[in-house]
């Protein structure tokens, strides 16, 4: 846990053979023991951190199945995107966070 206290969006590394999306289904079964379907790509996010760049590649999913339970995180929370920004989000994370908020009634269909 590298930005201990900071709120990130669950998943992780991508490992050889795995697309982003087979990546996020398998590290969101082991991370929240949850299944998930996915439904839209985001804008994917580089970032350069002080000791390393990242790159995020965020994806809009269905909750499927089981039951939420948290193996690797100190807590979970289902917000608005209107209330995203009162979490201390980490800096990678907000390019994720202000996308969702700009364009959530389009990725409902509403517009």
């Amino acid at each position: 846990m590298d930005l201990p206290g900071l709120w990130e969006f669950p998943g992780g590394k991508v490992e050889p053979e795995e697309s982003p999306a087979t990546c996020l289904i398998r590290e969101i079964w082991e991370e929240l023991s949850i299944g998930i379907q996915i439904c839209k790509p985001l804008t994917p996010v580089l970032h350069a951190y002080p000791t390393k760049t990242i790159q995020l590649i965020p994806f809009l999913a269905n909750w499927e199945s089981g039951t939420l339970q948290l193996t690797e995180h100190a807590q979970s929370l289902w917000l608005s995107p209107q209330d995203l920004l009162s979490l201390d989000w980490a800096p990678a994370d907000l390019p994720i966070v202000k996308e969702l908020q700009e364009n959530w009634d389009y990725f409902l269909g509403l517009t």
